[in-house]
């Protein structure tokens, strides 16, 4: 019998850097200029005028073409889906938004806090989430060390 489980992540952190310094990095296409778990992204040519396509190439040989759904440089967040998978997902459909904030006060005022959700479809199981919240969480510790440089 499967486990229950959310089909649902999100992860979150504070970047001690400006929220310029963070915003800049998240482009679809650039994401392997700071997750180390990607070997290369880059545009689809072709895929489509209306709409930006990404394929990502992870270092373990797992590829995504991610398709940005939104984007808004006014409130700073980008949301993607997954359209095809190799090896194929064991789930039917995944939707991400990136959200950040600029912290305004306090002792990390400058600094930047991110979000990072994912919703899945209802097949997905326990070992889908787990696997997403820790990629999420590489990921986000990955961006802090790019945007903090100086």
């Amino acid at each position: 019998m499967p486990i229950p489980t959310s089909a649902a992540v999100v992860e979150s952190a504070v970047i001690k850097a400006p929220l310029s310094h963070v915003w800049h990095h998240i482009k679809l296409q650039n994401f392997s200029n700071f997750w180390s778990a990607l070997k290369s992204s880059e545009f689809v040519k072709g895929a489509n005028d209306e709409t930006d396509v990404v394929h990502w190439t992870f270092n373990d040989g797992t590829e995504l073409d991610v398709k940005q759904e939104e984007h808004s440089t006014i409130n700073h967040y980008i949301t993607y889906s997954v359209i095809t998978a190799k090896p194929n997902l064991t789930y039917t459909s995944a939707l991400s938004t990136i959200r950040c904030y600029a912290v305004t006060s306090g002792e990390l005022e400058g600094s930047t806090y991110i979000e990072w959700s994912g919703h899945f479809s209802t097949d997905a199981d326990a070992g889908v989430i787990e696997d997403a919240k820790f990629k999420r969480r590489d990921a986000l510790a990955d961006l802090a060390k790019v945007a903090t440089k100086k």
